[in-house]
């Protein structure tokens, strides 16, 4: 008997279960969707029904489904662009922009480049080789180093690159600096003082080549000018023909050959003295290791354009001449009373394996446009 009633008890919780169950976790039944497109409570089909009859508007509807304790959704629909992501006002850290933004500046495919610039500060200098030699001033040069002579400088160079990535983008560049000449004066050596030479002619020109890589560090600085610019970094290494042309040096000092004793002590038709010596220097050309340093920032202009504004340090090697020096001088002879007279002829001399050479390095600034497809 005690075990009926036993059972009878947990059959009666066990069919009390649902209606518990319910209470505390109600179950929704499917929302059908209607014509309208809005879903709601089966409970609310009527109320619906009745919606199309009488053309209650959406948030009418809405507010009647309240019945059933769980309040439809605004059905309003919100178009258009999401806006960024973040703030200054709202963030101390760099600024988020959309991918519209980033895909506008990102680097793609293949391009071509054309820079120009101008040349802030040009170092090196030339110096002989042959200073120590024995005589070396009859062959008159820069025996001190002499700064080279610069005119307007502007380095033109053509680029074929291509974009490895949104990062990083690397090409072939041709660039050709001139402009720079062998220095007006140099300080040549009598054999006991330096002296003022003139000097004319000595351009000099530097054609490199080198393979560029360049790498965007917005990643790091975050765009800059509201994501209108993005700033870069590259370097370059290569070869660079350098050439200085040939020149003349021009030394209007009287050595004289008599020492102490003076012309009477050199008999007729000696040498007593040499005056308007002229060293005709011939040119060289060289090939050297040459690298860059490029930093900057790059601006879009659309239909695949780009700007770069850049600062460039570059390295050129050395400038050397091809060693062959003509000496020309007039020579002046003793007449054998005491007095001298200038010789009828000029006397030419060929110096060989005396160079001249000097370092070659460039900082300028510029803008390269560059045409991406």
């Amino acid at each position: 008997m005690k075990k009926t009633k036993i059972l009878a008890v947990l059959s009666g919780l066990m069919s009390s279960l649902p209606f518990m169950a319910g209470a505390a976790y109600p179950v929704y039944n499917q929302y059908p969707v209607m014509n309208n497109g809005y879903a709601v409570p089966t409970q609310n089909y009527a109320i619906m029904q009745q919606n199309q009859r009488t053309n209650i508007m959406p948030q009418q509807l809405a507010s009647a489904s309240a019945v059933n304790g769980r309040p439809m959704a605004n059905p309003n629909r919100v178009t258009g662009s999401l806006p960024r992501v973040g703030s200054s006002a709202t963030n101390a850290g760099r600024q988020y922009y959309q991918a519209a933004d980033y895909n506008r500046l990102a680097e793609s495919g293949l391009y071509i480049g054309l820079s120009a610039a101008y040349s802030t500060a040009i170092s090196g200098s030339m110096s002989t080789d042959y200073a120590g030699e024995e005589n070396s001033f009859f062959a008159p040069g820069s025996f001190r180093a002499s700064d080279f002579n610069k005119d307007t400088i502007i380095p033109l160079q053509i680029s074929v690159g291509a974009a490895i990535n949104s990062d990083i983008r690397v090409d072939f560049s041709f660039m050709r600096i001139s402009g720079l000449s062998y220095a007006d004066k140099v300080q040549t050596y009598t054999g006991s003082e330096y002296t003022t030479a003139t000097v004319s002619g000595g351009a000099i020109t530097s054609n490199s080549t080198m393979l560029n890589v360049y790498y965007n560090v917005d990643s790091f600085t975050g765009y800059m000018m509201g994501g209108s610019l993005r700033p870069y970094i590259g370097a370059g290494v290569g070869l660079a023909l350098n050439t200085i042309a040939d020149y003349v040096v021009f030394d209007s000092t009287f050595y004289d050959e008599t020492g102490d004793l003076g012309p009477s002590s050199i008999p007729a038709g000696g040498l007593t003295g040499i005056s308007d010596v002229y060293a005709y220097h011939n040119g060289g050309t060289m090939e050297q290791l040459a690298f860059s340093l490029e930093a900057g920032v790059t601006t879009d202009m659309n239909d695949g354009l780009k700007l770069d504004f850049f600062i460039r340090y570059a390295n050129l090697g050395k400038i050397k001449t091809s060693g062959s020096i003509i000496v020309s001088q007039t020579e002046w002879l003793s007449d054998g009373a005491g007095d001298e007279y200038e010789a009828p002829y000029d006397s030419v001399f060929h110096y060989t394996n005396w160079y001249e050479s000097g370092r070659l390095s460039n900082l300028d600034v510029g803008v390269r446009l560059r045409l991406e497809f």
